[in-house]
């Protein structure tokens, strides 16, 4: 049974470092000579108990002091080149580790923007950031840093045993099978451990997730006294996390004392068998201070080696979840032989189609929807009746359940998803923007853009009076999120940049709804420019502002319940669209009087 514990564990060792062997492979040379560096440094620790033979021999039992001054100058000689050869191997350890976490933290990196939004819409911040950023630490740290720890006392066990059986055989062999013996209790350590590792890496991410809500929620917290509330909450986390770490500590540091009751009882039964060797002469007293030297040099070190084992054990299972993230494929990709989307169309058709974010929950049923080139549809409709999702499923956020979409008869799926999303201008709601200046977020429409480009981007956006107004102008630092800015200088800043994109499509996802009537008034201007010479999908929660839409669609419950014009709809006697733009008129009318 041992020997098939044996066998897994040194399998799961090869297999990690296998799948590591591609990030460790561009820094191999300076990798190498960090553990050869361990070899010499792990093979000095002999020479002290070494030197301590002919010591006691020559000094303490011949009196001789003349002949043993060399051993004190050899051992200090030695330590100081096992110190400097030390402080080389961890600078090479530390820079080589640094490389690595940084090449797979890039691939991870990588990894997280190859997935669609619904892997998003599942996780949470603290989740992502202990995925995508804290398993590579928690990888390649334990890796390397151990790896050297394990061949640095490798080499000093085997001079250390060298000079155990130069002293004694039959002392040598006693203390080889006790120190064999103290390291069976680890081959279960890993079993003990998997259970806990998964339930503190989601106390964790839990953590992080609560460290960040109070970030980006702070005005909240503010705005409804909810501080005391934040602290309660975040002590509960904080309780979790400490009985996980207690649990973890219970099923792992008793390997440690453990493995110290072992190997004392070695050196207990060594003192004992070696006054018995030395009494009836086998041993000189030189040879057994030299051999009881070298055994507590050996066990010393031994006995923590339970725990370097079990942050082995972390990282092999940090490597686990990274590869398992690197391998997991996601649920939106390209079709092998799929094709470039052109710049231009004449028809997008929605046909017979159906999604549901959970199985067997429809959101949209039966959808089937013409649009021609250069048309603008508003889609209306109660809340939550579809609106948003149907026109997320236009650049793929999310795949449709069944029927599909076609661009001048092909299949949106078949078409590569950069060319699709080049093609489609998506201004939200809520628009993110990035830290940085006004200038790299607008520049983000298109990198390339001329400066006369940009210019009528923000003139287009109506930015131009905003942005003369600002001392750095363009280069004005918005903060995180654009935090330093307000609701409708987003939303144009976010209108700028797809006026830069400059994509056949447009989606315009409530965009002024957020927005009060002076900044919406501004912002309807801008997208009107924006509209121009486009095929537009426009979500609206002021009926006022789609009358001269191409084509209304009132969309209730995930179903098509109506379309046509707003004159059409409006004559429609207890029609969906005049009912809600009758109870809209009303309440806009009693908000006028008052």
């Amino acid at each position: 049974m041992s020997k098939i514990k044996q066998r897994l564990s040194q399998n799961m060792f090869v297999k990690n470092y296998k799948r590591m062997w591609p990030y460790i492979k561009p820094y191999w040379f300076p990798g190498l000579m960090s553990l050869l560096i361990t070899i010499p440094i792990g093979s000095l620790d002999a020479v002290i108990a070494l030197s301590l033979k002919p010591y006691m021999d020559l000094v303490m039992v011949e009196k001789s002091v003349q002949t043993a001054w060399y051993i004190p100058l050899a051992i200090i000689t030695f330590t100081c080149i096992q110190g400097g050869l030390t402080y080389a191997a961890n600078y090479l350890n530390t820079w080589v580790g640094a490389k690595i976490t940084n090449l797979l933290k890039l691939d991870l990196y990588k990894k997280m923007l190859d997935f669609e939004t619904n892997f998003f819409n599942t996780k949470n911040s603290g989740d992502i950031i202990f995925m995508f950023n804290n398993n590579a630490d928690l990888a390649c740290a334990g890796l390397l840093t151990n790896l050297k720890t394990f061949v640095q006392k490798l080499f000093t066990a085997i001079s250390l045993i060298a000079v155990l059986f130069y002293n004694s055989w039959q002392l040598a062999f006693l203390c080889v099978a006790i120190l064999i013996g103290a390291f069976l209790p680890m081959s279960s350590l890993r079993k003990k451990v998997d259970s806990v590792m998964s339930q503190s890496i989601a106390a964790d991410a839990a953590l992080l997730t609560a460290y960040n809500e109070s970030y980006s929620g702070n005005k909240t917290v503010i705005a409804y006294n909810l501080s005391e509330h934040q602290k309660g909450k975040f002590n509960s986390v904080l309780d979790g996390v400490f009985r996980l770490k207690i649990k973890m500590l219970q099923r792992t540091r008793w390997v440690t004392p453990v493995m110290h009751v072992i190997l004392s009882i070695g050196i207990g039964l060594s003192i004992w068998f070696g006054s018995f060797l030395i009494l009836e002469g086998k041993i000189s007293a030189g040879n057994f201070v030299s051999f009881l030297t070298a055994l507590v040099m050996l066990y010393t070190p031994m006995k923590s080696i339970g725990s370097n084992y079990n942050s082995v054990l972390m990282s092999f299972m940090a490597i686990d979840r990274v590869f398992d993230i690197l391998n997991a494929k996601p649920a939106i990709t390209n079709k092998p032989n799929a094709k470039e989307m052109p710049a231009t169309h004449k028809l997008i058709e929605f046909k017979n189609l159906g999604f549901e974010y959970n199985q067997g929950v429809p959101i949209l049923k039966n959808i089937n929807l013409t649009v021609k080139q250069g048309e603008t549809i508003a889609l209306v409709g109660n809340s939550g009746g579809g609106k948003t999702t149907l026109v997320s499923l236009l650049p793929r956020f999310y795949d449709v359940t069944s029927g599909q979409i076609c661009i001048d008869g092909t299949d949106i799926r078949d078409f590569t998803l950069h060319s699709l999303r080049q093609n489609i201008g998506v201004v939200f709601q809520d628009n993110f923007l990035f830290a940085g200046t006004i200038r790299e977020n607008i520049m983000l429409g298109n990198k390339d853009a001329s400066e006369e480009e940009l210019q009528k981007a923000v003139k287009m956006a109506y930015l131009d009076k905003f942005i003369a107004s600002l001392k750095d102008g363009l280069d004005t630092e918005i903060g995180e999120r654009g935090i330093l800015l307000s609701g409708g200088q987003k939303q144009r800043v976010a209108i700028a940049r797809a006026f830069l994109k400059n994509a056949p499509i447009l989606v315009l996802d409530e965009a002024t709804s957020a927005l009060d009537n002076k900044a919406e008034s501004v912002v309807q201007k801008a997208i009107e420019n924006l509209m121009q010479d486009k095929t537009v999908f426009v979500i609206a929660h002021r009926l006022s502002t789609i009358r001269n839409a191409s084509k209304i669609v009132v969309i209730n419950n995930g179903e098509i319940v109506e379309m046509g014009t707003h004159k059409d709809l409006l004559n429609r006697e207890c029609g969906a669209y005049k009912t809600l733009y009758d109870m809209q008129f009303k309440s806009d009318d009693k908000t006028m009087k008052s």
